[in-house]
């Protein structure tokens, strides 16, 4: 299923994939954290987790172009992170 040059399939792996990695790590700094010894439990910034989910896409984006060789997939998958950074830049510079 996930074997396909669709633009469809690229466009939904690009927009959950940065979730769904936003989620688990924001999962992981809430329920650990990392521990700073004089601040005590650290956590990340909010926009520090939204790149990294949005960073997450790269690799997903390589998969694609490089070894499977699906130049529509890969397309859509930029295409939604270039959405999601736009977003990103748009909501940061407004505040």
């Amino acid at each position: 299923m996930l074997k396909k040059d669709n633009l469809i399939l690229g466009i939904i792996l690009g927009l959950i994939a940065p979730i769904a990695i936003y989620g688990i790590v924001y999962l992981i700094m809430t329920q650990w954290g990392t521990i700073d010894q004089e601040l005590g439990i650290f956590y990340l910034k909010q926009s520090t987790m939204q790149l990294i989910g949005i960073f997450s896409n790269l690799f997903i984006l390589r998969y694609y172009l490089v070894n499977l060789k699906f130049d529509k997939t890969g397309r859509s998958i930029l295409m939604a992170t270039f959405i999601y950074a736009g977003i990103f830049f748009y909501q940061h510079l407004l505040s």
